[in-house]
This record gives C-alpha cells, sequence and structure tokens, in this order.
C-alpha cells in the first residue's frame, strides 16, 4: 500500500473506527474498496449524545455521517491519491450526478470535499491527497469557518 494512502487512512478513518485498531497498528479488518483507496470496512464508531455519529478523524463539519446510532445508511469517506482518479469517463468528477458542497484544505495539504448525489439522495466525502481547490468549483470553507463550528 502507498505510504502516503496509508497515513490518510490511519488519519481520517481509523480513529473512532469500531471495527478494528489502527491499521498501523496492524488492523486485520481492513478491506480495500474498488473505487477508492478507503477501507470499505470502516464503521464510524463514536457519538455525541444519542444519535448524531461522527468520523473521529476529520475537521469539524466534515465529520458528521448524517445518521443516527440506528440508522443503517452510511456517509461514505473516500479516500483517492489525485483528483484525476475521481474523474468519470467523461471527465467530469463533479456534474449534474455527483455535487460538491464545500470544499476545505486541511492542515496535511489534502482537500476535503462534502458534497451530494441528488439522483440516489446520499451524501458523500471526499478526501483528496493533493491541492486541488482550484479545480472545484464549490463553496470554500476557510480554517476560522472550521473553528467556529458546532
Amino acid at each position: 500500500m502507498d505510504k502516503k494512502v496509508e497515513e490518510a487512512i490511519n488519519e481520517y478513518q481509523c480513529p473512532g473506527c469500531s471495527v478494528g485498531p489502527y491499521l498501523k497498528n496492524g488492523c486485520t479488518a481492513f478491506k480495500k474498496r474498488s473505487w477508492s483507496e478507503s477501507c470499505d470496512a470502516h464503521s464510524a464508531g463514536t457519538s455525541l449524545g444519542l444519535s448524531i455519529k461522527i468520523f473521529l478523524g476529520m475537521p469539524k463539519g466534515f465529520n458528521r455521517t448524517g445518521g443516527g446510532l440506528g440508522d443503517k445508511t452510511r456517509l461514505s469517506l473516500d479516500i483517492f491519491k489525485s483528483f484525476d482518479e475521481i474523474w468519470d469517463k467523461d471527465g467530469k468528477p463533479y456534474d449534474q450526478w455527483n455535487i460538491p458542497v464545500w470544499k476545505y484544505l486541511d492542515k496535511n495539504g489534502n482537500t476535503l470535499v462534502r458534497g451530494i448525489s441528488p439522483r440516489n439522495n446520499a451524501p458523500f466525502l471526499h478526501v483528496i491527497l493533493e491541492n486541488c481547490m482550484d479545480r472545484i468549483d464549490c463553496f470554500e470553507v476557510t480554517k476560522q469557518m472550521v473553528e467556529e463550528m458546532d
């Protein structure tokens, strides 16, 4: 596995995962997703109160899964090595089928994108392991905004 991808999984997915320990500590539950570099076995295991699940490794605003504790649906957290990896056959990663809503350049220099797929009413969360902010047309969240979020 690529070292940068392994570091990203340990940073964004492993904290709070209810399936296994950190990848760096020998997690045996790891299963690579077919469409991204993410762990397909990951499960957000941290909650705020009784009904709010979060991705513990993500910054505020990008950490909420959108489902309560009893909700069987889960927000997909997908990690990509580069922006070019998520382009579809027409060269449009974000179009009428997948619409980015927020973008944020995190402390690691990675681009986080939160969006929606209206055709199936599913939110998505992309971690792109590079600064590609100029290639994504949506609202830019600043560090100050993240710090001020509840």
